[in-house]
């Protein structure tokens, strides 16, 4: 059996929400601009 090479997109959005949630300044950074999208289209 081949093994796989790639990891899953599923193993890579957890990888990524894991290194995230560590990252606070980054997760304040997105907050903000989901922030702004809301109030623009309200």
């Amino acid at each position: 059996m081949r093994k796989s090479r790639h990891a899953s997109f599923k193993d890579l959005v957890m990888e990524n929400k894991r290194e995230l949630l560590s990252n606070q300044d980054e997760m304040e950074r997105i907050e903000k601009k989901l922030e702004e999208r809301h109030t623009r289209r309200a």
